[in-house]
C-alpha cells in the first residue's frame, strides 16, 4: 500500500525559509509524477509545483515562481519543496501527491491518486 509522509513544516517569519520533504513507500517512485499542493483555511486546494519522473519536467504556480523549488531524489524515494522568501499568504497545509502519468492536468488535484496527510506551514508577518 502506497504511503506518502510529509515533514518539515513549521512556523517561520516572513522572508524566512523552510524545506518540506515527502517520503514515499509502496510506489515505484522513479516512474511517478510528484506534486505539491496547499490548502489554506476556507480555500480550495491549490497547485504549487510538479516534477516529472526524471526531474527534467518541472512546473510551478505563478504565485511561487522564483521562491519555491521542487526537486526529487529517486534513490531515496523522496520529493522536496525548498521554500524561500516566504510570505504570510504562503500559510497553508502543504500536501504531496503522486500520479503515474504526466498529463496537461498536472495542476489539477483530481489528477493525483496518492496523497499524504499534509504538513502545516505558518508564515508570520
Amino acid at each position: 500500500q502506497a504511503q506518502l509522509v510529509e515533514s518539515g513544516g513549521g512556523l517561520v517569519q516572513a522572508g524566512g525559509s523552510l524545506r518540506l520533504s515527502c517520503a514515499t513507500s509502496g510506489l515505484t517512485f522513479s516512474t511517478y509524477i510528484m506534486g505539491w499542493f496547499r490548502q489554506a483555511p476556507g480555500k480550495e486546494r491549490e497547485f504549487v509545483a510538479a516534477i516529472g519522473p526524471t526531474g527534467v519536467i518541472i512546473r510551478y504556480a505563478d504565485s511561487v515562481k522564483g521562491r519555491l523549488t521542487i526537486s526529487r531524489d529517486n534513490a531515496k524515494n523522496t520529493v522536496y519543496l525548498q521554500m524561500n522568501s516566504l510570505k504570510p499568504e504562503d500559510t497553508a497545509v502543504y500536501y504531496c501527491a503522486g500520479e503515474q502519468a504526466w498529463s496537461s492536468r498536472y495542476s489539477d488535484p483530481r489528477n493525483y491518486g496518492y496523497w499524504g496527510h499534509g504538513t502545516q506551514v505558518t508564515v508570520s508577518s
